[in-house]
């Protein structure tokens, strides 16, 4: 256990490395090439209710991503997390300019004064961030367990998706039983189908 939990770590900080070592420009050209593929991904263009997420520093950056899903019109689920029980409500957000406030992570999320509540079985497509995956839809969050919660909880139907950067791609992801998969990745070069 703590073995992988050391491997984990390891692994994290070597995709901050990976990550910090592209120039802005990169970042942008890559994450530009991500979104182009999941606006033509089946899956997510069928999708009416969309769970996504605002990034953080190792995860492929949504905030295009979120706009075009606004001025698609799809409807727009993001998670407000409680970092005391490791949950989060996913909450409809309409406008991202009066929409959000800084949560306890230290990233935008829903206010609760603003934004409704939305049933997690309504979720259509769930877009989970990772800091690093395998082909086989194993991944390494952020290390606080939030989405391997929440994964189990989504319906059977409900396509688990997570963007990453090619370089956040790595042989094998060491999985605990707690870890969750995803079905579908993106990256700038290809979408990887679960083996």
């Amino acid at each position: 256990m703590e073995e992988i939990q050391n491997t984990k770590h390891e692994i994290r900080s070597d995709m901050a490395n990976a990550i910090n070592a592209f120039s802005k420009e990169e970042i942008a050209e890559k994450t530009n090439r991500i979104e182009a593929r999941l606006f033509e991904f089946a899956n997510f263009l069928e999708s009416n209710i969309s769970l996504l997420y605002v990034n953080h520093d190792l995860e492929v950056n949504t905030r295009g991503t979120l706009d075009r899903c606004l001025g698609y019109n799809k409807i727009v689920i993001l998670p407000a997390f409680n970092t005391e029980t490791f949950q989060m409500k996913l909450m409809k957000v309409d406008n991202l300019e009066t929409d959000l406030k800084i949560g306890p992570r230290g990233i935008l999320e829903p206010n609760p004064a603003t934004c409704k509540v939305v049933p997690i079985e309504r979720i259509d497509i769930a877009i989970i961030p990772g800091v690093a995956l395998d082909e086989k839809g194993g991944r390494i969050g952020s290390g606080e367990g939030f989405y391997d919660r929440l994964i189990p909880k989504l319906p059977i139907t409900t396509r688990k998706v997570s963007l990453a950067f090619e370089c956040q791609i790595i042989p094998q992801i060491p999985m605990e039983s707690h870890d969750k998969y995803v079905d579908i990745i993106i990256t700038e070069k290809r979408i990887i189908y679960k083996i």
